[in-house]
């Protein structure tokens, strides 16, 4: 009988985690105190609680959440982040909290994470939300931290934010308006290059035309005929002063 209901049990912590041997004897929110314990502990059942915490970073991805941006619109954010708890804080975090580590994941952090994003969220223009997501989502994280750090380290936040649908409309209809206003201006550029290629070309030519005609001296225009004679007399010229024929012929 005594061996049944001895209250004495052993555990091993794993590796990688952080060991929290609990005293729940005590008027300390039912905490009186507590010891960080790794390998094997051995403790009573009936006044002592041994809890694991991990002490290596973790992933964590929530449902959806709707949250409001400045100007009243509201988006879905579908929250991704890791996490790491800070080591010496773990006891501290279990008095004020009470709850084991997959506990305070999906209440309390939970919670803390979609705050932060719901108020850095109203601060943001949803244009700019959209435009310039990196800086948007890196403010949320300064946030979570500012509000966590007491017991939590927060990284790699991703909110998968998604306008609603007439939201995404509007910004798809911007985006394509910027883009051709943008192939626009790209094309008034290819012409004027066109332009200024085709007055160039015309101006060039117009050179060569006056060079040549400052060339074509009477002279020069005989001699250009006496290249060009074949030395072949015409079978009949005629002038003012009359018929000369060719006696050749």
């Amino acid at each position: 009988m005594i061996g049944i209901i001895q209250p004495f049990a052993i555990e091993k912590i794993d590796a990688g985690n952080k060991g929290l041997k609990v005293n729940l004897v005590g008027n300390q929110r039912g905490v009186s105190s507590y010891q960080y314990k790794t390998g094997w502990v051995m403790y009573n059942t009936w006044t002592e609680q041994i809890l694991e915490f991990p002490i290596y970073q973790q992933h964590i991805e929530y449902d959806d959440q709707i949250v409001i941006l400045k100007g009243g619109f509201s988006a879905t954010i579908k929250p991704t982040f890791n996490y790491s708890l800070k080591e010496n804080a773990i006891g501290d975090m279990f008095v004020n909290l009470r709850k084991p580590i997959t506990d305070i994941e999906q209440f309390w952090l939970k919670n803390a994470i979609v705050g932060a994003v719901n108020d850095e969220a109203n601060k943001w223009e949803v244009d700019s939300i959209f435009n310039h997501r990196q800086a948007f989502e890196a403010a949320i994280v300064v946030e979570c931290n500012a509000r966590l750090s007491k017991w939590f380290n927060v990284s790699q936040l991703r909110t998968n934010i998604t306008p609603p649908e007439a939201l995404q409309e509007s910004i798809i209809a911007k985006t394509k308006s910027i883009q051709q206003a943008q192939a626009s201006e790209q094309q008034a550029l290819a012409a004027r290059a066109d332009s200024a290629e085709q007055v160039i070309n015309a101006s060039a030519v117009a050179k060569v035309i006056k060079l040549k005609q400052n060339e074509l001296t009477p002279m020069y225009i005989e001699y250009i005929k006496a290249q060009a004679w074949n030395g072949v007399l015409p079978t009949t010229v005629t002038s003012g002063s009359g018929t000369f024929l060719n006696i050749k012929q």
